[in-house]
């Protein structure tokens, strides 16, 4: 009961998260128009092991059991991989449907750039992970990257006043992008506020998506919107998830993760 009401904040954001994924891509799976792919069912089912890690980190923490939560942290090695590889197996179909539909890939610049910050988030997690609150924190943070795509995703589908009708009402699909960009700051910001020195990483987060409007701006204002998705559509998803995986696992392991002789302090 102490654990639950030390880290109410971080569990919520978790649980939260985790309720908002089975919402947000609820049609994907099960709605009238649902086709899912391989890669959708993949990608679901990494995202939930990943937070259920995740949890069980949490409780491990909660309990002071410091030893078992590295053990069990270990398992990073092969889950952070996974889960940065089917995500950019994703942009990679997605950008990729988009050229072939002729339709482009609205969420293009946000899903690279939401690739690379799950990356980024993970290995800087592994890189300060001897300060165990601020370790904690980058890891965290991936959970409110994945809270804003869920969010996203379920205004679209079940709130009236964001569902797309027609070419008419396409406004709505930006209106959904800045609700859960607002969504994502203030939480940024709350969890900041709770602890300025360590929490910082989800204040940083919070402000990403602002990242990825202004590379879009750029990118729009030169003209590579298209090249760029056609780009990133022509990679062949097997290398993309292997090679993804690959680089990651070995960025994981020059942080020295496996190092079994060093410290943990507590800030």
């Amino acid at each position: 009961m102490n654990n639950l009401k030390r880290y109410r904040f971080e569990y919520a954001l978790i649980i939260g998260a985790m309720i908002l994924s089975v919402g947000g891509f609820w049609n994907y799976f099960f709605g009238p128009e649902a086709k899912p792919t391989s890669y959708h069912f993949f990608h679901l089912i990494t995202v939930f092991v990943w937070l259920f890690l995740l949890l069980y980190q949490l409780s491990l923490i909660g309990k002071k059991q410091v030893w078992g939560h590295k053990e069990i942290g270990l398992s990073i090695l092969f889950f952070a991989p996974l889960l940065v590889a089917t995500t950019a197996v994703m942009t990679v179909h997605s950008a990729n449907k988009g050229m072939t539909s002729a339709s482009g890939d609205a969420l293009f610049v946000q899903n690279v750039m939401g690739t690379l910050e799950l990356a980024v988030l993970i290995l800087l997690a592994f890189v300060v992970r001897k300060r165990r609150a601020l370790h904690g924190a980058f890891l965290l943070s991936t959970v409110l990257a994945f809270v804003n795509v869920s969010l996203f995703f379920l205004l679209l589908a079940f709130v009236p006043q964001f569902k797309i009708e027609g070419p008419e009402t396409f406004f709505r699909f930006a209106y959904a992008g800045i609700m859960g960009l607002v969504i994502r700051i203030i939480i940024g910001i709350l969890f900041f506020l709770k602890d300025r020195r360590n929490n910082w990483p989800l204040l940083v987060t919070g402000l990403m998506p602002l990242s990825s409007i202004l590379v879009g701006a750029i990118l729009e204002s030169y003209g590579l919107i298209q090249p760029a998705t056609a780009f990133v559509g022509s990679f062949n998803e097997i290398i993309t998830f292997g090679g993804s995986f690959v680089i990651m696992l070995f960025l994981l392991l020059l942080t020295g993760i496996l190092d079994k002789k060093e410290g943990v302090t507590q800030a």
